[in-house]
């Protein structure tokens, strides 16, 4: 008996149960519902607009800009959330400045600081306009993203994606310096290295330039060294020699003998062989200085017949000539004479 009872309560229980389980998923079910009706529902449609757009629509970057609003202060809440769906519907998320739905939204909840709609939309949109900021980063617009870096820490500050996108924009920017320095550098090392170059080649031209005006100096002087000497040979062939009563009454007046240089041996020249076994003639005009001391030296050929067959010969025969020095007022000076020397075949023999 006892046993029945207790199989029929327990029994009990459990269809006691299944109402109450009913009546609660009802109570999640019309709270789901209302949710939707009462909240969701409505920020959708002001959210999306004519067009249907959605807040969590992609950012396109490089889509031309409307013109902003003239006076966005005085704007009411409802122009501020209808210009704020526009740019939603345009897909001005965070940028350009001053006509974008981030501030438009930011710019109704400084008016009533407790508006749903905008909060939410700012928190639906967050990841979306971090997004675009990175995309900003990564073109190097480093100005604009720090703007919309801002603009987001307005929303939401202690955000971790904040965090990673300053840090990008720092390595972006240390980056940036890096390649500017570097360019810097080559260009700056380029620079040098033309300036060397140049340096080098003025260097080059001027040491060109230098040897050939030394050269040139050197030839001139040449030249002229020559056109004296050849000078000073014509004037003293050209001296007449002085009769020797002239030089005896020279002699006379001044206390002292003055005379030219004698020979004192023969002047015997070799037959060159050459000559010889070609039974050749002719003779040798000779210039030659005689010194104080009787020797010879600067013996030149003024003129040969044949040229350059009995030069030799001629010079050492008065290389190996002795001379009287001669005399002036009975004190020796050197001298210049002139002699032709003759080569005959009987002379050789």
């Amino acid at each position: 008996m006892d046993t029945r009872n207790n199989r029929h309560a327990r029994s009990r229980a459990r269809g006691a149960v299944k109402p109450v389980t009913i009546a609660i998923l009802a109570i999640i079910a019309g709270l789901a519902v209302a949710s939707w009706i009462l909240i969701i529902k409505p920020h959708e449609d002001m959210v999306s607009g004519d067009l249907g757009s959605h807040p969590s629509t992609p950012v396109v970057l490089g889509q031309k800009a409307a013109a902003p609003p003239v006076n966005v202060e005085a704007m009411s809440l409802n122009d501020l959330l209808s210009e704020a769906r526009k740019a939603m519907n345009e897909q001005r998320v965070i940028a350009p400045a001053g006509n974008n739905a981030f501030e438009f939204y930011l710019k109704v909840l400084q008016k009533q600081p407790g508006n749903q709609v905008a909060a939410d939309a700012l928190r639906e949109t967050f990841p979306f306009a971090a997004s675009n900021v990175e995309q900003v980063i990564n073109q190097r617009d480093f100005n604009e993203a720090q703007r919309e870096i801002d603009l987001l820490a307005k929303v939401d500050p202690t955000n971790y994606t904040l965090t990673i996108l300053r840090s990008k924009l720092d390595a972006q920017r240390k980056t940036l310096d890096e390649e500017q320095q570097k360019q810097l550098d080559q260009q700056r090392q380029a620079d040098l290295a033309a300036q060397k170059a140049a340096a080098d080649k003025a260097a080059a031209n001027k040491a060109l330039a230098d040897k050939a005006a030394a050269d040139k100096a050197a030839q001139a002087q040449a030249a002229l060294a020559s056109q004296q000497e050849k000078a000073k040979q014509e004037e003293q062939a050209r001296k007449p020699a002085a009769p020797a009563n002239q030089v005896a009454e020279g002699a006379q007046a001044s206390g002292g003998e003055t005379r030219d240089a004698i020979p004192v041996s023969t002047i015997r020249p070799r037959y060159p062989t050459t000559a010889l076994r070609n039974n050749q003639e002719g003779w040798v005009d000779v210039q030659y200085t005689v010194n104080v001391d009787g020797s010879v030296d600067n013996i030149q050929v003024v003129s040969a017949e044949p040229r350059h067959v009995f030069d030799s010969a001629a010079i050492d025969a008065l290389r190996r000539a002795k001379f009287s020095p001669a005399m002036r007022d009975g004190t020796a000076i050197a001298s210049q004479q002139q002699k032709r020397i003759e080569f005959k075949l009987s002379n050789s023999q």
